[in-house]
């Protein structure tokens, strides 16, 4: 019952052993409020494609217990690369690089709702932040592909002007969409509404997970062989920075109050910047060769897929101490946060 119907909902005496028993309207009114709060206010979910295991781990970030694993009925491969989820957690979809294909899970069932023939080389995936269009970045085959949500019908296949686009990243007005390009050392600018890429932004070396700020144009990379992270004026379409970490960074996050960037870093670190000083405020140990990451709505936990560790390290970024190691299944690529 949400708070809007609690009216029209009628309350009528009852009856115990015979004696009849008066119910006071607002303190039932009050403990129908609670109850919907306290449903409304559940955690969200994370998720944790493992590669090797064809496999998705379920946490619950109130526990930080993994409570379910999808297999999609043991259909997926054993190169699960990256997922993401639609805004209310209803639909996964799983590039499943072993079957060259995009898989479109019901996380509720773990049966499979469609499959998209996608190529060879597939790797990252990002839902449009209207949930229309699924991109996917078809790394060895040097471009894009645009889904449909809706269909499932690929609407366009965009080639990079860069080699090797790994991530997908939306600009957050949805007009736009960046890959970094791993092999030519720069960032694709796709333009959604022409269907094409319109530029190029060179980066330090090797450009692996992005993010943006919140409302923001700032776009930060992280830079595997260079060691560090960029700043990227995205609507001037230049580097402003690059900034130190420890060795191999790969993935990046932002907190949602957009104050802080974390960055994973191959060496077995999570490095954090200060947004405001671009200043390294903290260096925090986790497993092996950690990659990508999310965080909470509320920016209190940090989840970090350790890579060689087969476990998602647990932050809380009040303290900045790991408070958990989660065991998942072989070889996890990332964390995706929602409801």
């Amino acid at each position: 019952m949400t708070p809007a119907r609690a009216s029209a909902y009628r309350v009528r005496p009852c009856r115990l052993a015979g004696v009849a028993m008066s119910v006071h309207l607002p303190r039932l009114l009050a403990a129908a409020l609670l109850l919907v709060a306290g449903t409304t206010a559940a955690a969200p979910l994370a998720w944790v494609p493992n590669q090797k295991s064809g496999s998705i781990s379920v946490i619950d970030t109130a526990t930080d217990t993994v409570v379910r694993t999808l297999t999609a009925g043991g259909a997926l491969g054993d190169r699960v690369q990256a997922l993401d989820v639609d805004a209310r957690g209803r639909t996964l979809y799983v590039v499943d690089a072993g079957h060259d294909q995009l898989v479109v899970l019901d996380p509720a069932t773990d049966q499979v709702r469609g499959k998209v023939a996608i190529g060879a080389d597939a790797e990252g995936v990002r839902l449009s932040p209207d949930d229309r269009t699924i991109a996917i970045c078809a790394e060895g085959q040097h471009q894009v592909l645009l889904v449909d949500a809706a269909t499932l019908a690929i609407s366009a296949r965009i080639k990079v002007r860069g080699r090797n686009p790994e991530h997908c990243e939306f600009s957050p007005d949805g007009k736009y969409l960046v890959t970094s390009n791993e092999g030519s050392n720069d960032l694709d600018v796709i333009d959604l509404a022409t269907r094409a890429s319109v530029g190029s932004i060179a980066t330090a070396g090797h450009p692996r997970g992005a993010a943006f700020l919140p409302r923001s144009s700032m776009l930060y990379v992280a830079q595997e062989s260079a060691n560090g992270v960029d700043l990227v004026d995205f609507d001037a379409r230049r580097k402003i920075a690059t900034i130190a970490t420890a060795d191999r960074a790969a993935g990046v996050t932002v907190a949602p109050d957009g104050k802080r960037v974390y960055v994973a870093n191959g060496s077995g670190s999570v490095t954090v910047i200060d947004v405001a000083s671009s200043a390294v405020i903290r260096e925090i140990a986790v497993g092996k060769r950690p990659w990508n990451m999310a965080i909470t709505p509320d920016g209190r936990k940090l989840y970090v897929a350790n890579g060689r560790s087969n476990s998602v390290s647990v932050i809380d970024t009040r303290s900045f101490k790991v408070m958990k190691e989660i065991a998942v299944g072989e070889l996890p690529w990332g964390v995706v946060i929602a409801p």
